[in-house]
């Protein structure tokens, strides 16, 4: 029972960063269309942007994380405006590609300016750990969901409740019809690049605090937030946390109740199984919809 309840909080504190990660996924997607697997390389970007202002720079932590996401901020919404839009609307397909090879030279340039080994964040939190129901977890990773949750919970106001919100749900439902009524499309693109390069930073930091350390491969951790976002359903911020905690679970299971017939990291690779899974079932991700069709 220990074992289990260990499992259980474990992965609701990892599913929560890929939610953060998820949800990125999810508001370019809304707003473009794009699927944006340049968002894993974003999460590592300001990882290593944070440790280097830290240790080389010897900024404060806090400081060195609000500098972290308005570059990365920034640099996204440049990409999508010096990129991205200069992509014709049909060839998605293209759009996509073009994420993909900023990912790996990104990642690339990241190895060539740091290296592979292991670096520190500076955060604050150190190896602490705290008792939860009985489980032990890191301080970082409790952070981790309480920022994820308040996150999420200022995502779903701003969603509902501003002027920003409603354009963002009518670009997302119908592009050309918010283009007509007057809603600043590419204007909505560029706020949600942002969005997505400060939930990338954020989610960075969890994934690479304490226990786990930053290196280049965070990015492939980042990635398996991608599962999240096609269980919970590609156009639903509501379903990137859904889908975030269930991956976050499974991976943790797998991990703690690997057979050795599995072979080794049979973890890193069950995400994927449950979204395959998931896309034989439920191809819309189960807090999403299929695209109204005219017949």
């Amino acid at each position: 029972m220990n074992t289990l309840l260990q499992t259980l909080v474990s992965g609701v504190a990892l599913g929560s960063t890929y939610a953060l990660v998820a949800l990125g996924f999810s508001v370019v997607f809304r707003s473009s269309g794009v699927i944006n697997f340049g968002q894993g390389a974003m999460v590592m970007i300001g990882a290593y942007i944070i440790s280097w202002t830290s240790f080389a720079l010897g900024l404060p932590f806090w400081l060195a994380l609000l500098i972290a996401i308005a570059v990365v901020a920034v640099s996204g919404v440049l990409f999508d405006a010096g990129v991205l839009r200069r992509v014709p609307a049909k060839e998605i397909n293209s759009s996509v590609i073009i994420t993909l090879m900023l990912s790996v030279g990104l990642v690339a340039l990241i190895e060539i300016i740091f290296g592979t080994e292991q670096r520190q964040l500076g955060d604050n939190w150190g190896t602490e750990t705290v008792g939860i129901l009985g489980a032990v977890l890191p301080v970082s990773r409790v952070w981790g969901i309480v920022t994820a949750l308040l996150l999420f919970a200022a995502f779903a106001a701003i969603d509902r409740y501003t002027r920003f919100g409603l354009a963002m749900r009518a670009s997302a439902s119908d592009e050309e019809a918010a283009l007509a009524v007057g809603v600043p499309i590419w204007k909505i693109r560029s706020m949600t690049w942002g969005i997505a390069g400060l939930l990338a930073v954020v989610a960075g930091i969890f994934l690479s605090s304490y226990p786990s350390t930053l290196t280049p491969t965070l990015w492939t951790a980042a990635l398996a937030a991608f599962p999240a976002l096609i269980l919970g359903g590609l156009n639903s911020p509501s379903g990137a946390l859904i889908g975030g905690l269930i991956i976050g679970i499974v991976q943790m299971a797998a991990g703690t109740y690997q057979q050795p017939w599995m072979g080794n990291n049979f973890d890193s690779i069950a995400p994927f199984i449950v979204m395959i899974v998931i896309l034989l079932v439920r191809p819309y991700g189960l807090m999403g919809s299929r695209p109204a069709e005219r017949i």
